[in-house]
């Protein structure tokens, strides 16, 4: 029963991201979804001041999000500790000064 349960979840793959994704509901997506836009967001500003005195750091901010992993509570403590992690990264790149302490 369970690989004819497979089966069909495969052929209702065409309705993730739409409305009738009843998976993407969920509160633990909606923050996913709004993980990405903020990741981008974080990106494009990173892109904007890349210069070599700032490469590194540019690239410890970028690789945050391989910080939030697991399900449920396990992903929320992760979450937090990497979003501390960030805020304290991002800082650090918006400084000039910070910048070339850190490097």
């Amino acid at each position: 029963w369970v690989f004819t349960a497979f089966k069909l979840l495969a052929k209702l793959r065409g309705l993730r991201g739409t409305v009738f994704d009843i998976f993407g509901h969920t509160q633990e997506r909606r923050m996913e979804r709004q993980l990405i836009g903020e990741y981008e967001a974080t990106i494009a500003e990173i892109i904007g001041k890349l210069s070599s005195d700032n490469h590194a750091l540019a690239v410890k901010i970028a690789s945050i999000p391989e910080e939030i992993r697991g399900y449920g509570h396990v992903k929320e403590r992760n979450l937090g500790v990497a979003k501390a992690r960030q805020a304290d990264l991002l800082a650090a790149f918006r400084s000039p000064e910070a910048v070339r302490t850190a490097a």
